[in-house]
Protein backbone atom coordinates (compact mmCIF):
# COMPACT_ATOMS: atom_id res chain seq x y z
CA UNK A 1 0.00 0.00 0.00
CA UNK A 2 1.09 3.42 -0.75
CA UNK A 3 1.69 6.13 1.85
CA UNK A 4 1.65 9.57 0.76
CA UNK A 5 3.90 11.70 3.04
CA UNK A 6 4.48 15.68 2.25
CA UNK A 7 2.34 16.74 -1.14
CA UNK A 8 2.62 20.20 -2.93
CA UNK A 9 0.59 21.59 -5.35
CA UNK A 10 1.60 23.58 -8.17
CA UNK A 11 -1.07 24.82 -11.06
CA UNK A 12 0.55 25.24 -14.59
CA UNK A 13 -0.48 28.48 -16.75
CA UNK A 14 2.74 29.77 -17.89
CA UNK A 15 5.69 28.56 -18.96
CA UNK A 16 7.69 30.36 -15.66
CA UNK A 17 5.31 27.39 -13.70
CA UNK A 18 7.08 24.41 -15.45
CA UNK A 19 10.32 26.18 -14.10
CA UNK A 20 8.46 26.03 -10.66
CA UNK A 21 7.61 22.68 -10.89
CA UNK A 22 10.81 21.21 -12.37
CA UNK A 23 12.84 22.96 -9.77
CA UNK A 24 10.56 21.51 -7.14
CA UNK A 25 10.89 17.65 -8.08
CA UNK A 26 14.43 18.40 -8.66
CA UNK A 27 14.71 19.56 -4.97
CA UNK A 28 12.82 16.95 -3.77
CA UNK A 29 14.69 14.38 -5.69
CA UNK A 30 18.39 15.90 -4.04
CA UNK A 31 16.92 16.22 -0.27
CA UNK A 32 15.89 12.42 -0.32
CA UNK A 33 19.26 12.18 -1.98
CA UNK A 34 18.09 10.43 -5.19
CA UNK A 35 20.92 9.23 -7.38
CA UNK A 36 21.98 11.60 -10.08
CA UNK A 37 20.22 9.39 -12.62
CA UNK A 38 17.00 9.09 -10.96
CA UNK A 39 16.66 13.30 -10.46
CA UNK A 40 17.14 13.81 -13.62
CA UNK A 41 15.09 11.56 -15.03
CA UNK A 42 12.06 12.23 -13.05
CA UNK A 43 13.27 16.07 -13.65
CA UNK A 44 13.01 15.43 -17.13
CA UNK A 45 9.73 13.68 -17.31
CA UNK A 46 8.58 16.54 -15.19
CA UNK A 47 9.38 19.25 -17.20
CA UNK A 48 7.57 17.15 -20.18
CA UNK A 49 4.77 16.50 -18.54
CA UNK A 50 3.93 19.78 -16.97
CA UNK A 51 4.81 21.88 -20.83
CA UNK A 52 2.14 19.20 -22.16
CA UNK A 53 -0.16 20.16 -18.97
CA UNK A 54 0.07 23.83 -20.49
CA UNK A 55 0.67 23.82 -24.50
CA UNK A 56 -2.50 20.93 -25.24
CA UNK A 57 -4.21 21.58 -22.03
CA UNK A 58 -4.46 25.22 -21.81
CA UNK A 59 -3.29 25.07 -18.66
CA UNK A 60 -2.99 22.19 -15.81
CA UNK A 61 -1.93 21.54 -12.20
CA UNK A 62 0.90 19.13 -11.01
CA UNK A 63 0.68 17.55 -7.60
CA UNK A 64 4.11 16.59 -5.91
CA UNK A 65 3.63 13.95 -3.83
CA UNK A 66 6.56 12.22 -1.34
CA UNK A 67 5.58 7.88 -1.47
CA UNK A 68 6.60 5.32 0.61
CA UNK A 69 5.64 1.57 -0.51
CA UNK A 70 6.86 0.52 2.95
CA UNK A 71 10.34 -0.44 1.38
CA UNK A 72 10.99 2.19 -1.02
CA UNK A 73 10.34 5.92 -0.87
CA UNK A 74 9.38 7.61 -3.95
CA UNK A 75 8.13 10.73 -5.78
CA UNK A 76 5.00 10.59 -7.70
CA UNK A 77 3.57 13.83 -9.72
CA UNK A 78 0.11 13.96 -10.98
CA UNK A 79 -0.57 16.09 -13.57
CA UNK A 80 -4.38 17.06 -14.84
CA UNK A 81 -5.56 19.54 -17.24
CA UNK A 82 -9.09 20.11 -18.69
CA UNK A 83 -8.14 20.53 -22.37
CA UNK A 84 -9.25 18.51 -25.35
CA UNK A 85 -7.98 15.05 -24.14
CA UNK A 86 -6.17 12.15 -26.41
CA UNK A 87 -8.48 10.80 -28.70
CA UNK A 88 -5.51 7.81 -29.65
CA UNK A 89 -3.65 6.72 -26.36
CA UNK A 90 -1.72 4.42 -28.02
CA UNK A 91 -0.69 6.37 -31.24
CA UNK A 92 0.77 9.20 -28.72
CA UNK A 93 2.39 6.28 -26.52
CA UNK A 94 4.50 4.88 -29.74
CA UNK A 95 6.28 8.27 -30.03
CA UNK A 96 6.62 10.83 -32.95
CA UNK A 97 2.73 11.53 -33.34
CA UNK A 98 2.25 15.56 -32.00
CA UNK A 99 -0.13 18.02 -32.83
CA UNK A 100 2.16 20.82 -31.72
CA UNK A 101 4.78 21.15 -34.36
CA UNK A 102 7.53 18.88 -31.74
CA UNK A 103 9.08 16.15 -32.20
CA UNK A 104 6.30 13.98 -30.13
CA UNK A 105 8.23 12.50 -27.58
CA UNK A 106 6.75 14.32 -24.43
CA UNK A 107 4.37 11.55 -23.12
CA UNK A 108 6.26 8.51 -24.72
CA UNK A 109 9.66 9.73 -23.66
CA UNK A 110 8.62 10.15 -19.99
CA UNK A 111 7.54 7.09 -19.80
CA UNK A 112 10.60 5.39 -20.39
CA UNK A 113 12.25 8.06 -17.68
CA UNK A 114 9.96 6.72 -14.84
CA UNK A 115 9.42 3.90 -12.83
CA UNK A 116 5.30 3.89 -12.89
CA UNK A 117 2.91 5.75 -15.26
CA UNK A 118 -0.18 5.99 -15.75
CA UNK A 119 -2.05 7.97 -18.75
CA UNK A 120 -6.09 8.59 -18.52
CA UNK A 121 -7.14 10.80 -20.98
CA UNK A 122 -10.88 11.89 -21.91
CA UNK A 123 -11.82 13.63 -25.42
CA UNK A 124 -12.85 17.00 -24.61
CA UNK A 125 -12.16 16.67 -20.47
CA UNK A 126 -9.18 16.54 -20.50
CA UNK A 127 -5.74 14.31 -19.41
CA UNK A 128 -4.53 13.19 -15.90
CA UNK A 129 -1.22 11.49 -16.23
CA UNK A 130 0.77 10.16 -13.02
CA UNK A 131 4.17 8.94 -12.85
CA UNK A 132 6.63 7.75 -9.74
CA UNK A 133 10.06 7.04 -9.50
CA UNK A 134 11.12 5.59 -7.15
CA UNK A 135 14.56 6.03 -5.30
CA UNK A 136 17.18 3.25 -5.93
CA UNK A 137 19.10 1.73 -3.21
Amino acid sequence: MIQVGATHQIPIENADDIIRVRRRVRDIAEVKKFDSFATAAITTATSELARNALVHGGKGIACIEEVTDGYRLGIRIVFEDHGPGIDDIPRVLAGGYTTARSMGLGLSGSKRLVDDFELESTPGAGTKVTVTKWKRF
